[in-house]
């Protein structure tokens, strides 16, 4: 008998502690964002600039993380967090949105649901306030993962997404940005290093390029990401950068990590960025550090790009790297480490 009570009790401790360990798994979560990386240097930067900068990334972290302490999902937690980095004209996404050699503004956004590896994205839509909410919208709504132009746009109003005129994503310091650019003819300004072959980036060339991303894991355990951009200033042809294609812009996996990317899209399309990192960790069991670390420090600039990514993996463990002078970034833990940054 005596052996009897003490095997019942011996298991009751074993349950409550298993109880407990899974409570405390399904009590983490982490949110990581960026608004974009390049020459982003603090003697460039008045204080009251950098004030705004560093409001619009704490605004965005606390959309976000009020949807996950609450016990809300990933997916959710990054839409909501890439909607008011959207809704602020500061960086190149929605309101902020760079111009087209036409004049006009083109937006692409994509997001991932680690759990489900659903994914949506939309491009080149001009009158949808936040793409980011018509990327999900594909994702939930349709069975394919990316639409684009009319097509995205008669999509994402036939499903509820707010419209605007485009009159609405007009800001004057993207307008004098295209001038500039014109006056540069950026595309033109896409040679070839004669000494690799490489493409070279023109010398003044931050302000063309732009985006904003967000990581996120849940109580749950589950992952997500989502990015959102305006594009390349001064593009032309219809051009496509990264940023709404999963697996080199965004990827999310529970098995790996969540990525978001910001940085000249050509390289990162042509490296699968974001796809490329997880697959380091599944299938050559690096680290997130590691895979991140040699992609963007090593393998991007070998091809002539430059940029950065904010990653986070199943046990919520994050990196936000970048090869560039700063980017704009922040992150919230459930243990209430928290912190946001612009420079190196």
């Amino acid at each position: 008998m005596k052996k009897y009570f003490l095997f019942i009790l011996f298991n009751f401790f074993a349950i409550a502690l298993i109880a407990q360990s899974n409570n405390s798994k399904q009590g983490k979560y982490v949110l990581v964002i960026h608004g974009g990386a390049g020459t982003i240097l603090k003697s460039n930067m008045t204080p009251e600039k950098e004030k705004l900068y560093k409001q619009g990334l704490q605004n965005a972290l606390n959309a976000g993380s009020d949807i996950l302490k609450k016990g809300g999902t990933a997916i959710d937690a990054v839409e909501a967090t890439i909607k008011v980095l959207e809704d602020d004209s500061l960086f190149n996404a929605g309101k902020g949105a760079v111009f087209t050699n036409e004049g006009k503004n083109e937006l692409d956004a994509s997001i991932m649901d680690g759990k489900t590896l659903k994914a949506g994205a939309v491009a080149g839509v001009t009158n949808i306030k936040n793409p980011i909410t018509a990327a999900r919208a594909v994702m939930d709504k349709s069975e394919h993962v990316m639409m684009a132009y009319k097509g995205a746009e008669q999509f994402a109003a036939m499903n509820g997404c707010e419209t605007v005129d485009p009159s609405y994503f007009f800001t004057t310091q993207r307008w004098l940005d295209l001038q500039e650019a014109k006056k540069e003819d950026s595309l033109k300004a896409l040679h070839k290093d004669s000494t690799t072959g490489l493409l070279k980036q023109p010398d003044n060339h931050d302000y063309k390029y732009g985006t904003v991303g967000a990581v996120a894991l849940d109580m749950n355990g589950n992952l997500a990401a989502a990015t959102s951009t305006g594009g390349m200033t001064d593009k032309r042809y219809g051009r496509i950068g990264d940023s709404p294609i999963i697996g080199a812009g965004t990827y999310a996996d529970n098995n790996t990590c969540a990525i978001s990317c910001t940085g000249w899209g050509e390289f990162y399309i042509r490296l699968v960025m974001a796809k490329t990192i997880s697959d380091r960790m599944q299938f050559a069991h690096e680290s997130l550090k590691q895979a991140a670390d040699d992609m963007i420090m090593k393998k991007l600039p070998a091809l002539g790009g430059d940029g950065g990514m904010i990653g986070v993996n199943k046990d919520g463990n994050f990196v936000m790297t970048f090869d560039t002078d700063g980017m704009y970034r922040g992150y919230v833990k459930s243990d209430g480490e928290k912190g946001i940054e612009i420079y190196k």
